[in-house]
């Protein structure tokens, strides 16, 4: 188990999405890339502030993730916004598939490693937060900072 600790090495953490939604549940899934694609993966040229996961036709995809083109590529660099297929099991795409038909529940990529070469995707199922909520938790926040700094 350490072994495969020792072989993670973060890219992105997506922390809007903590802030805009409540996280109910996560799952790790592995990802279809291109070969320039995870080369700018690599050097962490990647965006997911708006992506979201869907799920079509008992697969998964992934949405609105902007992978910039490889700087040294050629005329086979691939497109920044595509849509990307996402790899999980059968049996896990059908259980994301209930829950998001549920209401107010999404899809949203938390956080992009490399788990020794392959990249892996940290989806949450989440739901929205409210404007209060929001508030609520960054006075909580603070008010936890302020402590702190009072020790």
């Amino acid at each position: 188990m350490n072994a495969e600790k020792d072989n993670v090495r973060h890219i992105l953490t997506n922390r809007r999405a903590r802030h805009e939604y409540l996280v109910l549940e996560t799952l790790e899934v592995g990802i279809a890339l291109r070969g320039t694609e995870v080369k700018s993966a690599r050097a962490g040229k990647i965006n997911v502030q708006d992506a979201y996961a869907s799920v079509v036709d008992d697969e998964l995809f992934l949405y609105n993730m902007h992978i910039s083109p490889f700087d040294k590529g050629n005329i086979h660099n691939h497109d920044p916004m595509r849509i990307r297929k996402l790899l999980a099991k059968k049996k896990e795409i059908r259980k994301l598939e209930q829950k998001v038909n549920e209401k107010g529940l999404t899809l949203i990529p938390l956080q992009i490693y490399f788990l020794g070469r392959h990249l892996k995707i940290e989806l949450g199922v989440c739901k929205g937060k409210k404007t209060y909520d929001k508030r609520h938790a960054l006075k909580e926040r603070d008010t936890k900072r302020e402590m702190e700094r009072q020790q």
